[in-house]
């Protein structure tokens, strides 16, 4: 195979698979690991992928790109569905959980669907659908349709949140930036994200690893906002040191597993952070 297919066929399968690893790559193509970083350097030097520890994934988007829930649904599968396990086994009987709109909460709303007596909030009329027909109570928050990733956003939403009180939020991101904080490519979505966080005890951000060191258009809070990050292993060691020093406690699932296996595993009571935030704001 000659370097420039082998390259070709390195990028299709960055396509189809949202990540490729060091190790695999020289398994499928029948070289050296030495060989496919050089390549993978290569294709970063150009601008076409990003050059991660161990592997790569696709080129960083810039602040504005918004992908539609459909285009985001085909990357970092096998992370999306430990992660949602993950954040299932957290939930308690008896809790309000509020769901963003994204691929990686629809993926926890699947997770969830199976659970008694707990009550999700969401933005998402996806997910609303989702749940249907289960046991959980499902509130819609009501709002103005975003059609690129059918989240409900504006003034309606934000007022009805408001009304509302929840044990937990889980948060999706587009932007996960250690220095900078989480953000989003629009900034109506922001201030329901904002709106959420306000009225959560405890706020745990769910992203892959494709989300850190990102930054899109629109802030949505600080890292310190943040109770808990679930993600995966292939996460910026440095990244999640970091988080940790601050006090955010860090779970990160094994994408290769069949069934989440988290390096903690705990309920979602509130967290000291949680707790010295909600009686400040009282």
């Amino acid at each position: 195979m000659l370097i420039e297919e082998r390259r070709r066929e390195i990028l299709e399968a960055l396509g189809r698979e949202g990540r490729v690893l060091v190790p695999e790559l020289a398994k499928r193509f029948r070289t050296s690991q030495v060989t496919i970083r050089k390549d993978l350097e290569i294709l970063h030097s150009t601008g076409k992928i990003h050059r991660t520890h161990g592997g790569a994934l696709p080129a960083r988007e810039g602040a504005l790109e918004d992908p539609t829930l459909r285009e985001k649904e085909k990357l970092h599968r096998k992370e999306k569905f430990q992660i949602a396990a993950a954040a299932a086994h957290m939930v308690e009987e008896g809790q309000v959980v509020i769901l963003d709109s994204g691929t990686t909460t629809t993926a926890i709303a699947r997770a969830l669907c199976q659970h008694k007596n707990v009550t999700i909030i969401t933005n998402a009329v996806n997910i609303a659908a989702e749940l249907a027909g289960t046991p959980l109570e499902v509130i819609l928050t009501g709002g103005t349709l975003r059609r690129n990733s059918f989240s409900l956003v504006g003034p309606i939403a934000e007022e009805t949140l408001h009304r509302l009180n929840a044990d937990v939020l889980f948060l999706g991101v587009d932007g996960f930036d250690v220095h900078y904080g989480l953000s989003t490519p629009n900034l109506l979505e922001a201030k329901v994200n904002r709106a959420m966080m306000e009225v959560a005890r405890t706020v745990v951000a769910v992203c892959d690893s494709s989300k850190f060191g990102r930054r899109s258009l629109s802030m949505i809070a600080p890292i310190s906002a943040v109770h808990r990050v679930i993600t995966d292993r292939m996460a910026p060691k440095s990244d999640i040191s970091l988080l940790r020093k601050t006090g955010i406690e860090i779970i990160q699932v094994h994408a290769g597993q069949r069934h989440a296996a988290p390096e903690s595993s705990q309920t979602l009571r509130p967290t000291k952070r949680a707790a010295s935030r909600r009686s400040s704001s009282q």
